[in-house]
């Protein structure tokens, strides 16, 4: 029976593009002449699994070839199976100087050189194309289509790499190791057979119990490879995660297991990125790979409905297991028998019998909201790791968002709940006020809807921070895009409470209240692009609170805000 160290790689060898010091030294000096690329938080860990041989065969970011082939076909343009585009897609005033034939040093945002691209081949991105293919959606609603839309640029830079470093990471050095290295600790342990775990969620009983069962089934050891890339927003962050697994290994044997992080940009591309995720198991020498029920799916669309179902990913992965070459260890939904106190598949559970099922995601929302955590979903200690990030809501920082238009009172009420929060005292309390924040963070800008946004968006960074920090921040600007307010909430709510109240007083009451004008003046034409009358404001789908202060005092506003703070746990 082989050695699991020597299972071979896919494609044949694993890649390290990790150059000597000798052509290290070599590239440092042409670097300076040479045009600069900085990769954004995606293309710094595309770059650092490439360059390691996490994706190996892959020698580079795919030239056009490979890229239309991987469409097309699901394979390199050699013939090797691989799924998902990995490519450097840049924006046309970037991408316009380059030339094919040219090389360029690839860097960090802060500069520093993590590498030379000999650049082969540069061609427009077909967003619609590509997302219908690998996707199956042009549905922005989908993680990964939002992304390749707002995010890839409009043309792709493909060709070889010759990495000089990794990018930095200060944090779990001794957990990040390359494919090689977690070959050599199999070696050295003397493994055989390996199966490997992949997730993006702190390990919880049921990742526990299906993780042992698969070890049972297979005969393995285990290879936990949690992700520390970018994976869905609202997860906890990788911190977290990284000490709920520290925490949660003691429950394993003794040298039956080793924890690596994998610095994987989730695509949630659900079937495809089984795939992918299946040979990244086998490059770091997995035999056995768990793929479970909606393995890397995204969220539901707008109607709730799933991208994909819920058994495609194993579907997918079983039919090309024996090329990959790694078996497929399938885990339909496990449910938890209170009575008999034990998990079981669902499918393996007699009709009638009480189950309860109970996700990651429904542990991060009791969580959130300060709810107890049964003793049967998770180990004391992860609770205990995940209270530490996120504590009940009593002790949360959170933001007040007043939104609505010029004159409806946003300003006045968050000047009452400013003096109410000081007068609790409690937290440390920050106004943000459109008007203030204009004057001192974005004097500079006009008020067209990029430049509106820009502002929107600078209020939404200084209340994540301050909500960060256990603080309070209430923010009063008009803010009249729907979009641009989903994007703060989810941006907040990974660090605390967000309360969205749409101060929904009608614009006939807003315009006698003007006593600069400024309604009057926009329907004379003296002033444009006003929220309200030239440009729209979109109301808010679903905030928390509407507030019509057209017969209501702001103290009596406030305190409307503030029973919704007390009923939610806040105060």
């Amino acid at each position: 029976m082989k050695k699991a160290s020597l299972v071979e790689p896919h494609g044949g060898s694993l890649v390290s593009l990790l150059v000597d010091q000798k052509r290290s030294a070599l590239l440092k000096d042409i670097s300076l002449n040479l045009p600069d690329i900085t990769l954004n938080d995606r293309q710094l860990c595309d770059f650092e699994m490439l360059a390691t041989g996490a994706f190996s065969p892959l020698e580079g970011f795919m030239t056009r070839s490979d890229y239309e082939s991987v469409l097309d076909r699901m394979r390199l343009q050699s013939g090797v199976l691989w799924p998902l585009p990995v490519c450097l897609g840049l924006p046309d005033i970037q991408a316009r100087p380059l030339e094919v034939g040219q090389s360029a040093t690839l860097r960090d945002p802060e500069g520093f050189l993590l590498g030379v691209m000999h650049i082969e081949d540069i061609w427009p991105v077909d967003h619609q194309k590509e997302a219908s293919r690998i996707y199956g959606t042009n549905d922005r609603a989908h993680q990964g289509v939002r992304y390749l839309f707002k995010n890839e640029g409009e043309h792709y830079v493909g060709g070889k790499l010759e990495g000089l470093s990794l990018p930095l990471h200060f944090d779990f050095k001794q957990l990040r190791m390359s494919p090689q290295e977690v070959r050599n600790i199999y070696d050295k342990l003397g493994w055989q057979r390996v199966v490997g775990f992949q997730t993006r969620h702190p390990i919880q009983r049921l990742h526990f119990e299906m993780t042992i069962r698969a070890m049972r089934q297979t005969k393995t050891n285990l290879l936990l490879l949690p992700i520390v890339g970018m994976t869905k927003p609202g997860d906890f962050d990788h911190y977290t995660r990284v000490r709920c697994y520290r925490a949660v290994t003691r429950h394993y044997p003794p040298d039956s297991f080793v924890l690596n992080l994998l610095p994987l940009s989730m695509r949630l591309a659900g079937p495809r990125d089984a795939l992918l995720h299946m040979i990244i198991a086998k490059n770091y020498g997995c035999t056995h790979f768990i793929v479970g029920s909606n393995h890397a799916s995204p969220e539901p669309d707008a109607g709730g409905n799933p991208f994909y179902k819920s058994d495609e990913a194993r579907k997918l992965a079983e039919e090309y297991s024996q090329e990959i070459d790694v078996t497929v260890v399938p885990f339909e939904e496990l449910v938890y028998l209170p009575f008999e106190d034990e998990y079981r598949p669902a499918d393996q559970v007699p009709a009638g019998t009480q189950t309860i099922s109970f996700s990651s995601s429904d542990i991060r929302d009791r969580l959130r909201a300060g709810r107890r955590i049964p003793e049967w979903a998770t180990f004391p200690e992860v609770v205990a790791e995940l209270r530490k990030a996120y504590p009940s809501p009593r002790q949360q920082g959170f933001t007040i968002f007043l939104t609505g238009l010029s004159g409806a009172g946003k300003s006045t009420i968050a000047k009452v709940l400013y003096a109410r929060f000081l007068e609790i005292g409690d937290r440390p309390v920050t106004l943000l006020d459109g008007d203030i924040v204009r004057q001192h963070l974005s004097n500079l800008l006009k008020f067209s809807k990029e430049h509106r946004d820009i502002n929107v968006r600078r209020i939404g960074f200084v209340a994540s921070e301050i909500t960060k920090n256990r603080g309070i921040a209430i923010c009063a600007p008009i803010a009249p895009y729907n979009e641009t307010r989903q994007e703060i909430r989810k941006t907040i709510e990974n660090y605390g409470g967000f309360f969205e109240l749409h101060i929904s007083t009608p614009i006939e009451v807003c315009e006698k209240r003007d006593r600069k004008g400024m309604y009057a003046k926009a329907r004379a034409g003296l002033i444009k692009d006003f929220t309200g009358v030239d440009d729209p404001y979109e109301i808010p789908k679903s905030p928390e609170l509407r507030i019509d202060t057209t017969d209501l005092t702001p103290d009596e506003a406030a305190q409307e805000i503030l029973l919704l703070l007390g009923q939610k746990g806040y105060l």
